[in-house]
């Protein structure tokens, strides 16, 4: 097959289009001529399940293009996500009605909601439909091409040229929550390549889906495996070289760690605040800009790989180590703060062993009462919790091997996002024509 030549064109004639400008041989037609929009619905997701049923119908929601699908085109024959209605929500002997139409290859999912501007329609492309029957879902618009002069593979990029994002953004009404509505989204003028631009720009375009979707399959499965090593050496079942005759012991946690109070008044200038989220999510630093406002008159300093509780929202697994660029922060009383014994707790160790299910339950146990702020932990029952522990040197052997399996991923997230970030800076030259392709 012979391969598209990328040339910049930059002297050839162009023309105005919103605040900058494309190629002259391109077209600038309204989204609304080019797309027409299908029927949508509103399953909320107590309807849904993971599992395939037995009529297969899968549902694509408005968060699952915000946060599920990295790329703007939906492969199903590679994306094994996607929910399913439960069987007997719809006939799939209905699909064909106008009323309830099936979505074909190259239909677009798009966002009519999003907490921000920059997730203002997001959309995807459905790709590799095959037999499957797919409805677009909670507060999605769905849109199939009338016009046969754009391309499969390039549909969902006349929604991600920088000046197309800018109108949709510039148009979006809403305060919590950002839409625009499909009236206006159809007189929004698109950049149409002529057709045989667009084929080649979605195969480079593909080209880099496919590199990213790769190195993210490479994540899922090295994330797996520390899930794995998590559960096998925090609990003893798996033994590193050399430790196999140590014997592990039961004990509370005030053996390895101790409360430490370094309590300091209010400040009276602005200071950076430490908050922890829940689920075993870690830190967060947070600004204070008028602490003169708040009620509290001491605060209490932190410092690197202390051990912090939430005592409010210990329950939600609200536990973690203090980050170096936590340092100095300041924590108020409902934040308890410990250190680590010598020889006794390593704080690396604590890093992934406070993460277990384990952990969660016991945390749970000792903070009665209702939901949310009334189900506050006893800080004395705390640190009487009992755990099977290894000694300290072979914490210390844990801690390292989780902590390679976390550079890996890390290293591996950092090159995912460095790919997305080329494929976005090339996508921005390809859609705005400043580079041609043969």
């Amino acid at each position: 097959m012979k391969q598209a030549v990328i040339k910049n064109k930059s002297v050839e004639t162009r023309k105005p289009f919103y605040n900058s400008d494309i190629p002259d041989d391109w077209s600038n037609p309204e989204f609304g001529n080019v797309f027409t929009f299908l029927k949508t619905f509103s399953f909320s997701r107590e309807l849904l399940t993971s599992e395939p049923t037995s009529d297969k119908i899968r549902n694509i929601h408005y968060g699952d293009i915000h946060a599920t699908y990295e790329n703007e085109i939906l492969d199903l024959d590679i994306e094994k996500t996607i929910p399913y209605l439960l069987d007997g929500i719809i006939d799939p002997n209905s699909f064909e009605d106008e009323n309830f139409p099936a979505l074909r290859e190259g239909d677009l999912i798009i966002a009519d909601a999003s907490e921000d501007y920059e997730g203002v329609c997001d959309c995807v492309e459905l790709k590799n439909i095959n037999e499957a029957k797919v409805v677009s879902g909670l507060h999605t618009f769905a849109a199939r091409s009338i016009e046969k002069n754009i391309a499969l593979g390039y549909r969902t990029y006349v929604l991600n040229h920088q000046q197309v994002i800018r109108e949709l953004r510039r148009i979006a009404t809403g305060t919590s929550v950002y839409g625009v509505s499909k009236t206006n989204l159809s007189k929004v003028r698109i950049a149409l390549p002529p057709l045989s631009e667009q084929k080649a720009i979605s195969q480079v375009l593909s080209t880099a889906d496919a590199v990213i979707h790769n190195t993210e399959k490479l994540i899922a499965q090295k994330e797996l495996r520390k899930k794995w090593l998590m559960q096998q050496l925090l609990t003893g079942k798996k033994r590193l070289k050399g430790f196999d005759n140590s014997r592990w012991k039961i004990q509370p946690l005030e053996n390895l760690i101790k409360l430490i109070v370094r309590e300091v008044p209010k400040p009276s200038i602005p200071y950076l605040g430490i908050g922890l989220r829940s689920h075993g999510k870690g830190t967060f630093l947070k600004h204070d800009e008028q602490p003169e406002k708040n009620s509290m008159d001491n605060f209490y300093t932190v410092r690197p790989n202390d051990l912090i509780v939430n005592i409010t929202f210990a329950w939600e697994q609200a536990i973690a180590i203090v980050r170096p660029e936590d340092d100095g922060a300041l924590a108020s009383h409902r934040f308890p703060t410990y250190t680590f014994i010598e020889g006794k707790g390593h704080s690396d160790f604590f890093r992934f062993f406070i993460l277990q299910p384990r952990m969660k339950f016991m945390l749970e146990m000792i903070s009665p009462g209702g939901a949310g702020r009334n189900r506050v932990m006893s800080k004395s029952d705390f640190i009487k919790l009992e755990f099977l522990f290894p000694d300290y040197e072979e914490q210390t052997a844990i801690a390292q091997v989780l902590q390679v399996a976390d550079k890996e991923i890390t290293l591996l997230k950092i090159k995912a996002e460095k790919l997305r970030e080329k494929k976005k800076g090339l996508m921005q030259q390809l859609l705005t024509g400043k580079i041609r392709i043969n």
